[in-house]
């Protein structure tokens, strides 16, 4: 079934941008770069080499994906689990659940999702002649979710000591729920704390802008001279460092 549509396994913890992204991400990490640059040195030299910093920006933007891509396999995640509940209800064994789990969800997602291909990617292995809890297991180790991985460990448990999957798995669909809400409210509570750390991190450079406007020549004494030079590094250092610690606070881990 996989190898018709040629899916292959996907690791969650990597993400790959196409060629579109990856010349956006370029262009807006030298335009970032280079405006802060040119604020802190007013040097065409210096912002072309320091222009290979893009680089850290398009990788930042490629773990930004992963952590939106893991929250988004995790929303699906619960729909799958509870399409699994119905199926296990209704006689069905677990192999053919799946099975069954994958024709609800094509009904519930018409668009492109990725709970489908790794269910289906489940079926696949069961048909290789594969423990259903060793499909699971592979997929919590790519996804890295921690719900993923709690589910895999519960249902290897349960199918060594003959438990109740069903009742498992309506607990781990509640579980999942519950937790999905919380980080809803928590991320809401957080956007304006976000907000206000993004207003945070421009004030500096807003202040340096007005005061080249409003005062020409002032800020001359900073720049094109190594003293001056070494003062806007450390002001800059100090920038960079404040900003990546205000969002490394405000990060939310799904």
């Amino acid at each position: 079934m996989i190898k018709e549509k040629g899916w292959s396994p996907v690791d969650y913890n990597v993400y790959v941008m196409s060629i579109e992204e990856k010349i956006q991400c370029y262009i807006q990490g030298i335009i970032v770069i280079g405006v802060v640059l040119w604020i802190f040195y007013q040097s065409i030299i210096i912002i072309l080499l320091c222009s290979p910093l893009s680089y850290i920006y398009v990788k930042q933007q490629c773990k930004k994906k992963c952590r939106e891509r893991k929250w988004e396999l995790t929303l699906q995640f619960r729909e799958g689990v509870q399409a699994l509940v119905a199926a296990l209800s209704t006689g069905y064994s677990v192999e053919n659940a799946f099975v069954q789990a994958i024709k609800d969800l094509k009904l519930l997602y018409m668009n492109e999702t990725m709970i489908i291909p790794e269910f289906e990617y489940i079926v696949y292995q069961i048909q290789m002649n594969m423990p259903v809890e060793n499909a699971l297991e592979d997929f919590a180790q790519r996804s890295t979710v921690d719900d993923i991985k709690s589910l895999s460990e519960v249902f290897a448990s349960a199918k060594r000591t003959g438990g109740d999957l069903i009742k498992i798995l309506r607990s781990t669909s509640r579980m999942i729920g519950d937790k999905i809400e919380v980080t809803r409210e928590i991320i809401t509570m957080m956007s304006a704390k976000k907000f206000e750390a993004n207003i945070m991190g421009i004030i500096p450079i807003g202040i340096i802008l007005y005061m080249k406007i409003s005062s020409p020549g002032f800020l001359d004494p900073l720049y094109h001279n190594i003293v001056g030079w070494l003062v806007m590094t450390i002001a800059l250092v100090i920038y960079v460092i404040s900003f990546s610690l205000m969002n490394r606070i405000l990060a939310i881990e799904v």
